[in-house]
Formats: C-alpha cells, sequence, structure tokens
C-alpha cells in the first residue's frame, strides 16, 4: 500500500471513530500519534462528507502539530472548564478582520478557566494564487508559523492541511468558525465571533457571550447556539479540480513582447492608471533575475484582480528579443512584457533616476501619478514585496 492510499485508509478510520468510538479509541486513529517532530506532507483526496457537530455533542479527540513542531492535543487542556476551538487560517480577509479580535477574547479570560486553540483545517494545495488578494501568505505550515511570530498569537495554532485528520471530525465550514465546550466537552456554541466583519465595530459578543453562559453552566438559547460562520469556505483537499483548471489556464495564456523606448518608459513611469503599477528590470544574462523572476509571476496571479498590474522590463539588448520572448514563455509571464528598444543603458538609467547604479535587478511599486511607494535595488524579499501591496491603501487586508 502506497503512502497516499495509507493516508486515506487512515481517515477514514479516523472519521469512523470519531462517530462512534470513545475518545481513548480516537486517540489510537491519530496519524501522527507517534510522531515527536513533524514535517507537512498535503496531500490530494477523495471528496467525502463533512460532518456537523450538533450542540451537545462531545468533542471529538486531536493530537495536531504547534507552529513551533511539538504537538498539541485536547488533552493539553483538560483543567479548563471552557474549550474554544478556532478554525480559521492565514489567507482569509474574513479570518484576517477577526484575528485581533480573538487575541483580545484571550486576553480577557485569561484569569478565567479558559483554553483556545486555533487550527488551520486548510489544505495548500487546494488553494491558488488568485485566492492569495487579501493577504501575504498562504496556508502552509511554514506561512503559518510566520504569522504566529507576526501577529504575536497568545494561543496555540494548530495545523491539520494535509489530510485534515482532525478538522473533519468538527466540520468547520468556512474561516472563522469558532466551537465552544464546557467542562465535559460537551459543544454549546458554534458559529460566529460576532455580527460584523469590519475591525472595530464589534468586539466578538457572540463570542464572549457563549463563553460566559458555558462558564456559568447555562444553555444558550437555540437561535444563539448556533449561528453562520461567515467567511474563506473551508478548503479541503478534494476541492483542487478548480486550482488545476485555472493553473492549467493560467499557462495556456499568451506571452507577447513589446519593445519600448526611453520616452515610453518614461510615460510608463508616470503611471498614468487607477492602479499600483509594479515594474521590474531584468536581463536574460542576470542570474538573480531568472531566479526571482517566477515570484512576479505569483505576485501578479495573488494581486491582479484588485488595483494592481506587474509589469516586465528587460533590458537585454534590442536583438535579443527572440530569447528574451523564450525566457518569458517558459515562466508563462502573461503580462505586459517589454523590452528596452536601445543600447544606451544609460538613457535608461536617466529616465528611472540618478539613484539607481545601473546594477540588476531592479524593482518599484509605483502609484497612480508616479510616486514610487517601494523601491528594491538588487533581489527582492519576496514577503516584505507581498507586504508592501497588501498594506499600501490601494489594496488592505479586508473587504
Amino acid at each position: 500500500m502506497n503512502r497516499f492510499n495509507l493516508s486515506i485508509t487512515i481517515l477514514s478510520l479516523s472519521t469512523l471513530l470519531f462517530a462512534c468510538g470513545s475518545q481513548e479509541e480516537k486517540k489510537d486513529s491519530s496519524a501522527y500519534e507517534d510522531a515527536e517532530t513533524f514535517v507537512p506532507n498535503p496531500q490530494e483526496l477523495e471528496e467525502q462528507e463533512v460532518p456537523k457537530l450538533a450542540i451537545g455533542d462531545k468533542a471529538p479527540y486531536f493530537r495536531l502539530p504547534n507552529v513551533d513542531g511539538k504537538f498539541v492535543s485536547i488533552d493539553d487542556f483538560e483543567d479548563a472548564d471552557v474549550l474554544v476551538i478556532n478554525f480559521t487560517c492565514n489567507h482569509c480577509p474574513t479570518a484576517q478582520a477577526y484575528e485581533e479580535r480573538f487575541i483580545d477574547v484571550v486576553d480577557d479570560y485569561k484569569s478565567k478557566k479558559v483554553a483556545f486553540v486555533a487550527i488551520s483545517p486548510n489544505s495548500p494545495i487546494g488553494l491558488l494564487p488568485e485566492e492569495l488578494g487579501y493577504t501575504d501568505l498562504s496556508d502552509d505550515f511554514e506561512a503559518m508559523q510566520i504569522r504566529y511570530e507576526d501577529m504575536n498569537y497568545n494561543f496555540p495554532y494548530l495545523y491539520d492541511g494535509d489530510i485534515h485528520e482532525y478538522s473533519l471530525a468538527y466540520g468547520p465550514t468556512a474561516t472563522p468558525h469558532v466551537f465552544v465546550f464546557d467542562k465535559e466537552r460537551k459543544l454549546s456554541y458554534s458559529g460566529r465571533l460576532d455580527a460584523s466583519e469590519k475591525p472595530g465595530t464589534a468586539n466578538a459578543e457572540d463570542l464572549r457571550n457563549a463563553i460566559d453562559k458555558t462558564l456559568a453552566g447555562e444553555a444558550l438559547a437555540e437561535d444563539k447556539a448556533i449561528t453562520p460562520a461567515f467567511g474563506c469556505s473551508t478548503k479541503w483537499a478534494w476541492k483542487n479540480e478548480y486550482t488545476k483548471k485555472t493553473n492549467e489556464e493560467w499557462m495556456k495564456k499568451p506571452v507577447e513582447l513589446e519593445k519600448i523606448s526611453p520616452e515610453g518608459l518614461a510615460e510608463l513611469l508616470k503611471n498614468e492608471t487607477d492602479e499600483l503599477l509594479l515594474i521590474n528590470f531584468w536581463a536574460t544574462w542576470c542570474g538573480p533575475c531568472i531566479v526571482e523572476y517566477p515570484e512576479f509571476i505569483e505576485i501578479q496571479r495573488m494581486y491582479g484582480d484588485r488595483d494592481f498590474q506587474f509589469v516586465s522590463l528587460s533590458m537585454d539588448n534590442p536583438n535579443q528579443e527572440e530569447k528574451v520572448l523564450k525566457f518569458l514563455k517558459s515562466k508563462y509571464s502573461a503580462v505586459p512584457n517589454y523590452l528596452i528598444d536601445t543600447e544606451d543603458k544609460y538613457a535608461v538609467i536617466d529616465v528611472v533616476g540618478k539613484d539607481w547604479d545601473g546594477s540588476l535587478p531592479i524593482t518599484l511599486l509605483i502609484e497612480p501619478g508616479g510616486n514610487i511607494a517601494h523601491k528594491v535595488m538588487g533581489e527582492i524579499k519576496a514577503l516584505e514585496l507581498k507586504r508592501a501591496i497588501v498594506d499600501h491603501p490601494m489594496i488592505g487586508r479586508y473587504y
């Protein structure tokens, strides 16, 4: 039996035991149970039914890797009178809109016997660059580590993106989706943090009410116990057919190359559009340029549906058109691609600006009207560049 089929078998057994077995039996079903260290391995899965927990249902067992690589299980919270599990992720704008509120709730209840944990259920293989237009990070394990540090999370952040071993038992419909369990680990609340996504307009009232009622041993009203969990749909691993199709469609897009004069470049740099313009100056003979170029195509796919456009500008000699186009096609560079139509590189430097020493690569993020919002002399740091884009007032992380 190969590893993929073994994983499917383990997952099927896990789901069955979650539904029928005791918590001790559930522990034995864990694919990670004997693991001391964790190496992520997201896998394709066959589509399956996702159950929904009902009020009063027992919390399914879990044992998952935290961002530090150490495993955390439901047993680690056995002393808590209330357990809050937040299924969330990095990329979703709704999840980002709520994450500071969740951090505040954790702080506000730290003196009470309430335990908090977040789980990312999303499969990285089910997520397209086009779905990352409101973020700088995907939902892979390494990105989760970055997010944890950046936001100074005050709770464990667990990864379940390989085969959704435990997330399937809880059935989160969207991110974020919170579940509140009482001392006996029976479900008392499932749904949203509150009814207003925009930061600053609410304070996790639904979640706070659920915690308070559960601490007091009181049941929530029927219409308050389960609420809709608005957000990005959970990225189950079998939802990757659309991912494959979209990637194939991108690779089939035409790649064209147009020559541009220094005067034409000067007009381009004015950016008389209503979009942020990212321009990368590169050449086929520039090693760092070649290595980093695919990052720009991913960035275009991430933010291209927003007020953003990436433009490629080759500094190869004009007679190298065929070579330049061949490279661009190999990288599926279906963006505006230009080749400077002069061998006088200093004329180009004069247009770009005297602070450019002429070395490649150079990357400019230009606002409408020509103001340079971000400049990188030399190789980019992809994460820093993505942050410069998504955190610009013209883009932003929320709807």
